[in-house]
C-alpha cells in the first residue's frame, strides 16, 4: 500500500474517531461514512471541472486567434493536432479517445468485483489525464469538439479512485453506485446543471431503482456544482435568452422543427459509427495515422474556408443566435458544422458531442424558423427546441435534453414545448435507428476492456467503430 493511501486511512479514521463517533448513533454514523468519501470526490470533481473548463476556453480562444490572424495555418496546425490527440490516446490510454460517456456506461455494467482490472482500462486516473491533454490539443488545431462528455468521463475516474482508497472495513457504497454517482456530478459540474446530472442518470446511465443511491447522488451533485460556483459564480450556461409563448402557427412550427432536428441527430450518429466501421480496415500503424492526418487535412480545408464559426465548441453561435440574432447566420453553416464534427470525433482522439450537438441543433432549427417565416420574436423558442431535439436524436436522452437546456437558460415558460420537442425527437430518430449512438458505442468498449490485459505492454488495438 502506497504512503499515499495510508495517510488518506489515517485521516478517515481520524474523521470517524474524534468527528462523528461522539455525536452521531450507529445509523446515522454509517450514512455519514458511506457519503464522506463521495463528498470528497464531489469537490475534486467540481474543482476539476472548473480547471477543465479555464483550459478549454483558453484554448478554443487561441484557435480562433490564429485562425483570424493567419488562415493558412490551418493546413499545418490541425493536421499536427489532430495527430497529436490520436497519438497521446493511442499511446497512453486507448480508452480516452471520443466522448466519455460510453465508456462509464460499460464500467457501470463492468462494476464488479470480477471485472476490475476491466474498468481500470475504463476509468483510471490515466485515463482522465490523458483525455484532458487529447481534448485540449483537437481543440487547439481547430477540432470541433466539447468537454462535457469528457468531464462525465474524469468524473468517474475520481470517484473510482476515492472509492478505491478506501481501508478495509470502512462502510462502503459498491463500486456502481460509485460511478453512477461520478457521472452525475460530473454533469452538473460541467453544464452547472444538478438537475440535469440527476436526470441523466435515470435515464442514461443507469436502470438501477433510484432509492438504492439518491442520497449518494443527491448530495454529490449538490457539493460539485457548489465547487464549481464557487470559482465560476452562479452563472447561467447560455443566460437568459427572450423567450415567447408558442401559439397557433409557431406551436406547429415547433413541432415540426423537433421532428427535423431529431432525424438529423440520429443522421449524425448514424454517420459517426458508419465512419468509424469504415476505419476499421485501416490495421496498420500507417495506415491509421494516414486516416488521422486525412481528417486534419480536411478539417483544415473546412476551417480555412469558412473560418471561426466552423471550429470549436459552437457555443459563440449559440450566443449570438439566441441574443443578437440578426439574419447573418450562412445557410451552409450547419452542413460545414455536420462535416467539422463527424471528421473531429472520428479522428481518433478525445472529445465530447454534446455541446457541438446543442449548437448543430440550434443552427438548424434558426435555419428552419428562417424558411417559415417565423418571426424574430419567436424564434428563441425555436431555436430552444432545437437544440433539446438535436440532442435528443444522437443520445436518445429526450427529458435530460429539455432538463439541461432548461437550466442553461433558466425558461421555465417553455418547459412543456422543450419536453414534447424532446418525445417527438426521440420517435422521429428512431426511424432511423432505435439505440443510441451511446449505446452502441458502449458496446465496443465492453468487449474491448474484456480483451484487455493486465500486462501493460499489452494494451489491446482499440475497436475503430468507436
Amino acid at each position: 500500500m502506497s504512503d499515499s493511501s495510508t495517510r488518506y486511512e489515517r485521516v478517515l479514521s481520524w474523521f470517524d474517531r474524534y468527528l462523528i463517533r461522539p455525536l452521531y448513533t450507529d445509523r446515522v454514523r454509517r450514512l455519514i461514512l458511506q457519503s464522506f468519501p463521495f463528498w470528497m470526490a464531489s469537490i475534486l470533481t467540481g474543482l476539476v471541472a472548473v480547471g477543465y473548463e479555464k483550459m478549454f476556453g483558453w484554448a478554443e480562444e487561441l484557435s480562433f486567434t490564429w485562425l483570424r490572424q493567419t488562415p493558412w495555418l490551418a493546413f499545418v496546425l490541425t493536421p499536427v493536432a489532430f495527430g497529436a490527440s490520436w497519438l497521446l490516446v493511442r499511446e497512453l490510454a486507448p480508452a480516452a479517445r471520443g466522448s466519455g460517456i460510453p465508456q462509464v456506461m460499460a464500467g457501470i455494467e463492468l462494476s464488479n468485483p470480477a471485472h476490475h482490472q476491466h474498468t481500470n482500462y475504463l476509468l483510471s486516473l490515466r485515463v482522465a489525464v490523458t483525455k484532458v491533454l487529447s481534448s485540449v490539443v483537437l481543440l487547439l488545431g481547430g477540432g470541433v469538439i466539447g468537454r462535457e462528455g469528457p468531464t462525465i468521463q474524469v468524473s468517474a475516474a475520481i470517484f473510482r479512485a476515492i472509492n478505491r482508497l478506501q481501508p478495509v472495513g470502512w462502510p462502503q457504497l459498491s463500486r456502481q453506485i460509485a460511478l453512477v454517482t461520478g457521472g452525475a456530478a460530473g454533469l452538473a459540474a460541467a453544464f452547472n446543471t444538478p438537475l440535469g446530472g440527476i436526470v441523466f442518470v435515470v435515464e442514461e446511465l443507469t436502470q438501477m431503482h433510484m432509492a438504492r443511491f439518491r442520497m449518494a447522488v443527491f448530495t454529490a451533485v449538490i457539493i460539485a456544482g457548489l465547487t464549481a460556483q464557487t470559482f465560476l459564480g452562479p452563472y447561467l450556461y447560455l443566460g437568459y435568452p427572450k423567450v415567447i409563448a408558442a401559439t397557433g402557427r409557431v406551436q406547429l412550427v415547433v413541432f415540426l422543427v423537433a421532428v427535423v432536428c431529431g432525424i438529423a441527430g440520429a443522421a449524425f450518429a448514424k454517420t459517426l459509427l458508419w465512419l468509424g466501421n469504415y476505419r476499421k480496415r485501416f490495421t496498420s500503424l500507417g495506415a491509421q495515422a494516414g486516416w488521422v492526418l486525412g481528417c486534419g487535412l480536411l478539417m483544415a480545408a473546412v476551417a480555412f474556408a469558412f473560418g471561426t464559426e466552423s471550429v470549436g465548441t459552437g457555443k459563440p453561435i449559440i450566443n449570438r443566435l439566441l441574443f443578437q440574432n440578426n439574419g447573418l447566420t450562412p445557410w451552409y453553416l450547419f452542413p460545414v458544422r455536420f462535416v467539422g464534427m463527424a471528421l473531429s470525433y472520428s479522428s481518433g482522439g478525445a472529445g465530447g458531442v454534446f455541446a457541438t450537438s446543442l449548437s448543430a441543433g440550434a443552427i438548424l432549427g434558426d435555419g428552419v424558423a428562417r424558411l417559415t417565416g417565423v418571426a424574430v420574436a419567436d424564434r428563441n423558442l425555436l431555436i430552444l427546441v432545437s437544440m433539446v431535439s438535436f440532442l435528443t436524436g444522437v443520445v436518445r436522452s429526450p427529458f435530460t435534453a429539455a432538463i439541461l437546456v432548461l437550466e442553461m437558460t433558466d425558461r421555465h415558460s417553455a418547459i412543456f414545448q422543450l419536453l414534447i420537442s424532446g418525445l417527438l425527437a426521440q420517435s422521429a430518430a428512431t426511424l432511423l435507428d432505435r439505440h443510441s449512438l451511446y449505446e452502441h458505442l458502449k458496446q465496443g468498449f465492453i468487449r474491448e476492456a474484456l480483451n484487455f490485459n493486465a500486462q501493460p505492454t499489452a494494451a489491446p488495438a482499440p475497436a475503430h467503430e468507436e
